[in-house]
């Protein structure tokens, strides 16, 4: 088998139940009052994290569509550096490489990431950020696993 040939569908889309659930998740999370971009932003740095190819196939695909510069897009992976991002942004994609590197470091979600993120968002927004997180993490093993192709939208 080619390394790059997909293993099977994808298990979420599968199971129609799972995907109902999935939708509701995703319309919940972008309820909640957080900027569009600040939740593709983390959605795509857990998934350059994790090597997903199809999910940041498809957030790049996203956030053109709502608006984020092609400069912020290649800047993503120097955040830190790049005078980019504002605090606000910083604090959550802190928080996106710590929710998404706990394997590494079970105590990855320090005080002070929490108290940056804390403070620039409120508990729903918060909620909904760590819930994008944590969703783009759920999407980006089920995609490397199965070796899910780049796909133009999830229908």
């Amino acid at each position: 088998m080619n390394s790059l040939e997909q293993r099977m569908s994808n298990p979420a889309a599968l199971l129609p139940d799972v995907m109902t659930a999935v939708k509701h998740l995703t319309r919940g999370i972008h309820s909640a009052g957080v900027p569009e971009q600040t939740l593709e932003l983390v959605h795509l740095r857990a998934s350059q994290i994790n090597g997903c190819t199809a999910c940041v196939h498809f957030g790049v695909l996203n956030a053109g569509r709502i608006g984020l510069s092609t400069e912020r897009m290649l800047a993503l992976p120097v955040w830190r550096e790049s005078p980019l991002f504002d605090d606000a942004e910083r604090a959550a994609l802190a928080l996106a490489e710590a929710m998404t590197r706990l394997a590494d470091d079970p105590g990855a979600v320090d005080e002070q990431i929490w108290d940056a993120v804390s403070a620039r968002f409120g508990e729903k927004e918060l909620a909904a950020i760590i819930l994008q997180i944590a969703t783009a993490n759920f999407y980006n093993r089920l995609n490397t696993t199965v070796r899910q192709p780049p796909v133009d939208s999830w229908v």
